[in-house]
């Protein structure tokens, strides 16, 4: 099969740490299943892996870990899918089970957890295996295309809004502006929330209020009032900060990164009275399942860039330019 594979994280700018190149056929082991990719959406956690700012876990790897596709082949002792239908697949692509985190519906904690596209194989290829209890099923109102980021950066936000602890017809902010945050919002929007939106451009601030913000800014210019709750999505701490200064007495900032630049020193009296910082680590099947339902019912709608797989490079630097539309998704 033809995969975009990456041999040694480095700089795109520098060079081609990723390749379109020939792989071996991937081949489902018990309990796996293996997919026909159609569609696999770029995240930037995933330019954060090829360009190193996440170590790697092993090397080579198949990056992409917003896959959806069809069953093919299935591994010995597989039940409850078909030859034929679509399934899914997101970053949890595996949990240990016997642990506390797991047992106590905690799995996004599990120390022994693998992540697609980081500990096994991902979807930047044509073909993918991936274990069949951690495979989802694809809402029939999204095609291939747009409900692969939905798996990733729709699910991660979501979470995200839970951990933040915004209520509805609360006063949410969204620190940033990108694929996740502009999926968080509609969910906050169809939960009645009033959402400011602090971006670094003019445009996505101009998206942000086609999509329903009742205020926008930049990140260090003050809400109209003090907010219940903000999320996090921009990679820099000092966005972090600002977040946390904007907040109402009690309020919680949930940081949506898995790599962040570092958050800078702040006074003790932006964190006084109550205020709260917490992180955001991965996602349980329960959330993705949860917010897939959600998706489809709102609707969700999603804004998308197809590529071919051998533009994948193409799409990877594109994303880190910040010179698309709409999220990057890789078609084989």
């Amino acid at each position: 099969m033809r995969a975009l594979v990456l041999e040694r994280p480095g700089p795109l700018a520098a060079g081609e740490p990723v390749r379109v190149q020939d792989a071996p056929d991937p081949v489902p082991a018990a309990g796996e299943l293996l997919l026909r990719v159609g569609a696999s959406a770029d995240c930037r956690t995933d330019l954060q892996l090829v360009e190193g700012d996440l170590p790697p876990h092993r090397l080579p790897t198949i990056p992409g870990h917003q896959v959806v596709g069809r069953v093919v082949g299935f591994g010995a002792g597989v039940t409850g899918w078909s030859l034929g239908e679509r399934a899914a697949v997101g970053w949890l692509g595996g949990t240990c089970g016997a642990c506390a985190a797991c047992r106590g519906g905690r799995e996004n904690l599990c120390a022994a957890a693998q992540f697609t596209g980081w500990d096994r194989d991902g979807g930047f290829a044509e073909q993918v295996v991936v274990d069949a209890a951690f495979a989802l099923r694809v809402p029939a109102g999204f095609d291939d295309t747009a409900a692969a980021p939905l798996l990733c950066g729709g699910v991660i936000g979501y979470r995200s809004l839970l951990v933040s602890g915004i209520r509805p017809g609360g006063r949410l902010g969204l620190y940033g502006f990108g694929a996740s945050a502009r999926l968080a919002i509609q969910v906050a929007r169809h939960w009645g929330c009033e959402v400011h939106v602090a971006a670094r451009s003019e445009h996505e601030r101009e998206r942000a209020l086609a999509l329903g913000a009742t205020s926008t800014g930049g990140y260090d210019d003050a809400p109209p009032a003090p907010l219940d709750a903000a999320v996090t999505f921009a990679p820099a701490g000092i966005v972090v900060v600002a977040a946390l200064r904007a907040l109402e007495r009690g309020g919680t900032v949930a940081i949506n990164a898995i790599h962040l630049d570092g958050i800078p020193a702040f006074p003790y009296g932006d964190l006084w009275w109550e205020r709260c910082l917490r992180s955001v680590s991965n996602y349980t099947r329960e959330d993705a399942r949860a917010f897939l339902a959600l998706a489809a019912a709102i609707p969700v709608r999603t804004e998308i860039e197809p590529f071919a797989l051998d533009r994948g490079a193409e799409a990877l630097r594109r994303l880190a330019a910040g010179s698309l539309k709409g999220t990057p998704v890789l078609v084989p």
